[in-house]
């Protein structure tokens, strides 16, 4: 078998040009910028370069490897040299894992644009023809030589002499065919299929029809909604000319985004986008300048550009005193200007969001170098940055998302308040207020003489940072441009201090402010706290360490993938009005309270990746599903684990769950391997908001490092 015409698209001349090769420069810095010789090889899986001086040294890397492409000087290195290189020459691959990126430079625009399509027309093939099966066929082809043969494949699969009815020893095409649908056979799959066929062969419209009322539980245009799956997904055109859908097409709908949990009417942005800022849940990052813990990172660029491709929209930026007058973020290794730049760049192209970032400042700066940050602030954000009330009067309230698309806020104090600013009363930055900061790596309050430009604190609009004594103060006091800051502890004092209905208090003053928590300045490791008990009392600047994966950002990435991924979902209504009352730990006193019965059925999973380092482990595998929301919805069941069996698990196992604020419910599916004699290995999960969730759906489980495998879930 030939993986060349496995996976290359004929007459596709992007494709066609990579196989042919071409010299790109390679770079690393502003002084190392190396031209090299980059080729994708036949197998249409690995590209392959080198120096022309290197002699037969040389360097590969996999597309399965690549996480994604970024355009333009969208890296820290490529920022250096863009006055050297035009953005539409530059390109950067980012690669699964702790891999460093690859930053190119190509001779032309069009030879970029060429390796751009190409890469991701290759990453689209991969997914959808699973991971698995290209790491299957490179471990199986001992010799390299782009061919399956008997001996290779025997130890891995006994289809293949069912497949080889020719008896050559190879696959041919169609052979190959009949061998990939007996290694992806889904029994499980078929069962269902069969269960709604009346001749067990193909599906019906009719047939169709009642497994999308039946199964899917579907109740509105289930005759029109029929025929449009037949004609999107059913790859026979005898079957569609028949109004009919055979079980391949039954396959790949259900393996699409219309047939995932994740109700894709969900995906977009579906929600009213014009209430005040305080109404929203957004998404927002914790230590953004850096990629490792505290104590060993650097700062980069890179965490800035990981985070806004992520949909976060707030970020945090960490301001010293720099040598030659220049603000340095946190270590010293990046540039304020660097980051404002980069901000600037993202937000302009609106690739993932329009709506506002806000910038929290953490500064540490003399007066001298704060009227610099306030000097690149608006000779680089130029109108982005909100420098006044966004009709130039007195403000009465927060404005709304629609309202400052494309625009950048800034979090940090400010001399005197919003009204001062019409009045021309406030301080100049001789008298302004004294800042006391909180050093990030040696974890003490520290008190500085420092005090406040006017220039920067005229650079400070809607989200001015306040001290936050008790909720009785700030009813009486505070304004609605002011954003209140707490560490996890602090807030959990507040949660947690029921004898004065703190939570209550907590839930009304979000009502009418922001207010931003963050992980405690203790969590050296960079690991992040549940978010879950913050967006609880309707905290909605829930900042995280973005560079840090696990539960906290799984529920993070969770959230904020509905609503078009803008980094902003609109908060329940009880939530949002300060007449009505709602406390987290009694949900069911709360008006309108109805429970939701969530039934969930595992079913099956396919191509579990083997986690256990071991040469003879199998996985073993569990699935639980793990409920977060109120103290009163908390919970977790998991099913029954499977002997050794990874690639086709069967479990049918039914868990059952009520839950009290479906509002606020977050489900979690996770894959363990079982280890009776030690803690059980992580396989993958997938997270999203109950009401997000389609009945009757199966639910994609990502495992980033390894490959993407699938749960067939019923949900009712």
């Amino acid at each position: 078998l030939q993986l060349n015409k496995l996976r290359c698209i004929p007459g596709d001349d992007n494709l066609q040009s990579m196989l042919v090769g071409t010299i790109m420069r390679k770079i690393k810095s502003r002084t190392w910028k190396k031209q090299r010789y980059f080729k994708l090889q036949d197998d249409c899986m690995t590209i392959w370069y080198k120096s022309k001086k290197a002699g037969n040294s040389h360097s590969t890397f996999s597309v399965s490897d690549v996480e994604a492409i970024r355009e333009g000087h969208q890296s820290e290195v490529l920022l250096s040299i863009a006055d050297e290189f035009p953005a539409d020459r530059c390109f950067t691959l980012v690669f699964r894992g702790r891999r460093g990126n690859l930053d190119l430079v190509a001779e032309s625009a069009e030879e970029a644009q060429s390796w751009i399509r190409g890469i991701r027309k290759l990453m689209e093939n991969l997914e959808n023809m699973g991971q698995w099966i290209g790491d299957w066929f490179r471990k199986a082809d001992k010799n390299n030589d782009g061919r399956m043969n008997f001996r290779e494949s025997y130890s891995l699969f006994s289809f293949f002499q069912m497949a080889d009815r020719s008896q050559s020893g190879t696959l041919e095409d169609d052979e190959f065919v009949l061998f990939y649908k007996m290694l992806t056979q889904r029994e499980d799959v078929l069962r269902v299929f069969q269960q709604f066929s009346l001749d067990g062969q193909t599906l019906s419209q009719s047939d169709l029809e009642d497994f999308l009322r039946d199964g899917q539980l579907e109740g509105d245009n289930v005759q029109q909604h029929a025929e449009t799956l037949i004609q999107r997904y059913e790859p026979s055109d005898t079957a569609k000319l028949l109004n009919a859908m055979t079980f391949d097409g039954f396959l790949m709908y259900l393996g699409s985004s219309e047939g995932s949990i994740f109700n894709p009417r969900w995906r977009e942005i579906f929600q009213d986008m014009s209430q005040p800022l305080c109404h929203y849940f957004i998404s927002s990052s914790h230590n953004t300048y850096l990629m490792e813990d505290q104590l060993r990172g650097q700062s980069s660029v890179e965490g800035y550009i990981r985070a806004l491709s992520r949909g976060c929209r707030c970020v945090e930026v960490d301001c010293w005193d720099g040598a030659n007058g220049e603000p340095i973020v946190y270590h010293g290794h990046t540039g304020l200007c660097n980051i404002i730049i980069l901000i600037t760049d993202l937000t302009l192209q609106s690739a993932v969001s329009e709506y506002p970032v806000i910038l929290s400042m953490e500064n540490h700066c003399s007066v001298e170098q704060q009227r610099v940050m306030a000097r690149h602030l608006n000779q680089i954000l130029g109108n982005k940055l909100l420098k006044s009330t966004l009709d130039g009067k007195a403000a009465v309230g927060l404005p709304s998302p629609e309202d400052l698309k494309g625009k950048i806020l800034l979090k940090a104090k400010k001399l005197g308040g919003l009204e001062e600013s019409f009045s021309g009363t406030a301080d100049d930055s001789q008298t302004g207020e004294k800042l006391t900061f909180i050093s990030p790596v040696f974890l003490f309050p520290q008190k500085s003489k420092q005090r406040l430009s006017k220039e920067l604190s005229d650079c400070v609009v809607y989200c001015k940072s306040v001290h936050f004594s008790n909720f009785k103060h700030s009813h009486i006091h505070s304004k609605f441009y002011e954003v209140a800051s707490f560490t996890e502890s602090k807030a959990r004092r507040h949660l947690r201090d029921t004898a004065f209905q703190s939570l209550n208090l907590f839930v009304h003053h979000n009502c009418r402010q922001l207010t931003r928590v963050y992980p405690s300045g203790f969590r050296t490791d960079s690991s992040n706290f549940n978010p879950q008990e913050m967006w609880n009392a309707g905290c909605q600047i829930v900042a995280l360490n973005f560079q840090t994966a696990g539960e906290g950002m799984d529920l993070n990435d969770g959230m904020f993938r509905q609503n078009g991924g803008c980094g902003y979902v609109l908060k329940p209504g009880f939530m949002r009005e300060a007449e009505k009352t709602f406390d987290p730990e009694t949900p069911q006193k709360r008006d309108g309270y109805q429970p939701v019965a969530l039934t969930i059925q595992v079913i099956s999973g396919q191509q579990l990746p083997k986690v256990n380092i071991k040469e003879d482990s199998i996985v073993d595998p569990l699935v639980r599903v793990e409920i977060y929301g109120v103290p009163l919805d908390q919970n977790r069941q998991e099913t029954r684990y499977i002997d050794n069996n990874g690639f086709n698990p069967v479990w049918y196992d039914t868990l059952r769950f009520t839950v009290h604020a479906p509002e606020l419910a977050m489900v979690r599916f996770v894959v363990e391997d079982y280890d009776k004699t030690s803690k059980n290995d992580f396989v993958g999960q997938y997270a999203l908001p109950l009401r997000c969730m389609q009945q009757g759906r199966p639910a994609a489980l990502l495992y980033v490092s390894v490959c993407t495998v699938a749960l067939f879930i019923l949900y009712k």
